[in-house]
């Protein structure tokens, strides 16, 4: 069916830009998913909803070049299998186990394993669903997890983690090996699971925003924000202008730390110290001047419903703080071009064509390195991000060499965007009066985090509670990709491929 039916069908889903909804029957579920998959859409997530008022369902996202289509999925039988979207999507996969572990509902996947449950509760218990577990003096017994084998000659297997030197979360990285060359990677995530979602069920809609900034502390104006999008189109909340644009360049400045940070550490990954050195100096000095602008080094709880909880006060400081960085960096960035060094270990290394990538769904930063030009800033852009001009980053080589190369991209435009936003920054209120949606409202959130894709899909509960949030970060398309990139290189340069992609361990383990 072309999609343009399914469009013509569906209703204008409250939240993001372009977002529309369509409940489908079990007959249907399949057939629009190949019509999807057939037509070039990117699925951003899937999540269930289960809580005994209402049939359980199945929801999945997708990205159809400057639109979004939500489908929705009713089970007359939870416990039948319900169609699997893993053959057309790869990250389904990891989604539909997630799905399993917290709620009960299986998929036809023949891969049964548990992604996150590690032995922390019974297979019979559903955290999302049953009540709370009482503590127990009786461990359970541990599960063989059946990573997948490498047999042949000489290969030897190589397991890293899941604990891990410093400070990162968990993560069980299993090589196949002979010698040093990388036959195959297989991840196993989900160490730490933090029961976020349950968690949103038990606070006001008005007050999720603080755990949505928690979610992935690296992107807490991302998905701040998203929550925030999603709640404010249930109730046809209209945010101030100087609000719109202050959530912007809070975003921008999170891109800019982050970027600077990555720069700095993937120099380190390929032994140049300097470059970790210069890279921390210009992120503390980018900190040290949102602190002073906005009240907070990380914008954790700037962005509330109804706009912002922060004004900007003096924009001549982080004006300049910004120029020198965009300065700075063009400067360092021919450092890192030009250094033998540098070159000889990022050109080429953990490559991503972007045919794999687009078979694999690569998204945000990785994707555009790899040839997927997608930025929601530019494609399905919210307030104000219309009115920018936003130049996309992008190269088709997909190695180190160019998840690099677009970080400096972005970097600079980032700056030229926050230098745009303060010189023109709407006078007038920065947060609006909000109000509570209805019962069983579902909002959708979108926003390019500086990953990728942030999602949360928000349904209200009675009396102002939520009865379902589900926050998406885009490493769970990326981890799997990671897997990929790894094949034929040396175990030696892991780390750094591993930190060019950066994905994070807390948004995938919620």
């Amino acid at each position: 069916m072309p999609l343009r039916s399914y469009f013509a069908r569906s209703r204008v889903q409250p939240g993001a830009p372009g977002m529309h909804s369509l409940s489908v029957q079990p007959g249907e579920w399949r057939v629009a998913a190949e019509d999807l998959a057939a037509a070039g859409a990117r699925l951003v997530t899937l999540w269930a909803q289960r809580d005994g008022r209402t049939p359980p369902t199945i929801h999945a996202a997708f990205l159809v070049e400057h639109d979004g289509l939500l489908l929705n999925l009713e089970l007359r039988d939870p416990d039948a299998p319900y169609p699997g979207l893993d053959d057309l999507f790869v990250a389904a996969a990891r989604l539909q186990r997630a799905i399993a572990d917290l709620s009960g509902l299986r998929s036809s996947d023949p891969d049964t394993r548990p992604w996150l449950r590690h032995v922390a509760w019974p297979s019979s218990y559903r955290p999302l669903i049953d009540p709370p577990r009482p503590p127990t003096d009786r461990p359970l017994q541990p599960e063989t997890y059946e990573f997948v084998r490498v047999d042949g000659e000489g290969v030897h297997e190589i397991p890293v983690g899941p604990v891990h030197a410093g400070t990162i979360e968990p993560g069980h990285f299993r090589f196949s090996v002979v010698g040093e060359k990388v036959l195959r990677l297989e991840e196993r995530l989900g160490y730490v699971h933090k029961g976020i979602e349950r968690r949103f069920t038990e606070l006001s809609i008005l007050d999720g925003h603080r755990l949505a900034a928690r979610v992935s502390g690296d992107s807490a104006v991302a998905y701040s924000w998203a929550y925030c999008q999603a709640l404010e189109g249930m109730t046809s909340t209209k945010i101030p202008p100087r609000a719109a644009w202050l959530r912007a360049l809070c975003l921008e400045l999170e891109r800019c730390a982050n970027h600077l940070g990555d720069l700095g550490a993937l120099g380190n990954d390929a032994g140049f110290a300097f470059g970790l050195a210069q890279f921390s100096r210009l992120k503390e000095k980018l900190l040290r001047a949102t602190q002073k602008a906005l009240g907070a080094r990380y914008l954790m709880d700037a962005i509330v419903p109804g706009g912002t909880a922060i004004d900007l006060s003096g924009p001549d400081d982080l004006i300049q703080c910004v120029r020198g960085i965009a300065a700075e960096t063009a400067t360092l960035r021919t450092v890192y071009d030009e250094h033998e060094g540098v070159r000889d270990r990022f050109n080429g290394a953990g490559a991503v064509v972007p045919e794999l990538a687009a078979r694999l769904g690569l998204t945000g930063l990785a994707g555009r390195a790899s040839g997927q030009a997608y930025d929601l800033r530019v494609d399905q852009p919210c307030e104000p991000y219309g009115e920018f001009s936003v130049e996309k980053a992008g190269s088709r080589e997909g190695d180190v060499a160019a998840r690099v190369s677009v970080r400096f991209d972005e970097l600079k435009e980032s700056c030229r965007l926050i230098e745009h936003i303060l010189a023109v920054l709407p006078p007038g209120p920065y947060v609006a009066p909000i109000s509570a949606p209805r019962d069983e409202m579902l909002g959708i959130g979108l926003v390019e985090g500086w990953r990728g894709p942030v999602l949360v899909a928000l349904e209200a509960g009675p009396a102002g509670t939520i009865r379902r949030c589900h926050p998406h970060d885009p490493s769970w398309q990326n981890w799997p990709v990671l897997e990929h990139a790894i094949i034929g290189n040396i175990v030696p340069d892991f780390p750094l491929i591993n930190k060019s992609f950066n994905l994070s361990y807390s948004g995938h383990d919620l």
